[in-house]
């Protein structure tokens, strides 16, 4: 069975292989995003796009580009395959530790939230130890130095840290288990077929890539290109999309579980505090 992280990419890929003959396409077990050489020197010019699939043309036509490993999941991507923003925003739901220490004020820079039972990371401070670690808004901690946090409160967490040593503080973390992300293709306008408020998408356009890919309303936007846009300003957000290549991928969770997560927090903290910068590839 083949994936692609967008509609798109899997018609491109069905008309290539149509057009040559070969058979479906069957994902690699270990790479990912094999370049349009790959599929016996086809190559998809705008002339053939038009002729079988002209409602494509506002989709940048399939360059060629090396393979691009997006997490352990092999897909096949022949107009997002370029994509950095791609990797960056890659939600794995994985488990993995980390290791972290405190500043000079004896802080790690998280604040958690308990939601079912589980506690989940709601800010991430800028160029704090948590945020030079990885950590994300929206992972899940499972366990503290060994100790299993499972029904604790927010604030046990938060005391957890704070008598915690200054250094060597193990964590162990599941890559945000209530988000998703979303590989879009800006049309012919450079828009990718939504609208949000406040960073809370409230309109799909019909016909979009954001309508073709399943954009949903009633979510938050969380992520462009794999920076975190928690705490912005929506024309800031809107620039960073515009800003963006013909590729933009998107990282959404149910406004719900975002309101939860945010409540009784100022927005200044979020705006001003929140680690915005772009995660390392």
């Amino acid at each position: 069975m083949s994936l692609y992280p967008s509609l798109e990419d899997m018609k491109i890929d069905q008309l290539s292989r149509a057009l040559s003959g070969q058979s479906p396409a069957t994902a690699p077990q270990v790479s990912a995003y094999p370049a349009l050489g790959d599929f016996m020197g086809l190559e998809l010019t705008e002339a053939v796009i038009k002729e079988n699939m002209p409602e494509y043309l506002q989709v940048a036509v399939p360059q060629s580009s090396a393979p691009i490993a997006v997490g352990a999941t092999s897909m096949i991507a022949p107009l997002s395959g370029q994509s950095l923003g791609l990797h960056r925003a890659q939600v794995t739901n994985g488990v993995r530790q980390l290791t972290l220490c405190k500043d000079k004020d004896g802080k790690v820079g998280l604040r958690v939230k308990a939601i079912n039972n589980g506690v989940f990371v709601c800010l991430v401070v800028d160029n704090s130890p948590a945020a030079l670690a990885g950590l994300r808004f929206g992972d899940q901690i499972l366990q503290i130095n060994g100790a299993t946090v499972a029904g604790f409160t927010m604030d046990k967490v938060h005391e957890m840290f704070k008598k915690s040593p200054v250094n060597g503080i193990n964590v162990v973390v599941r890559d945000r288990p209530f988000e998703r992300t979303l590989t879009l293709h800006k049309d012919s306008a450079g828009t990718v077929g939504f609208q949000f408020k406040n960073g809370k998408i409230t309109t799909i356009i019909k016909d979009s890539s954001a309508a073709r890919n399943g954009v949903l309303t009633d979510h938050q936007l969380l992520e462009v290109e794999g920076q975190n846009v928690v705490g912005l300003k929506d024309k800031q957000i809107s620039k960073l999309i515009e800003e963006a290549g013909e590729v933009v991928t998107i990282t959404v969770v149910p406004s719900f579980i975002y309101d939860h997560m945010v409540k009784k927090m100022a927005g200044s903290l979020l705006k001003d505090l929140m680690d915005h910068s772009v995660p390392n590839l």
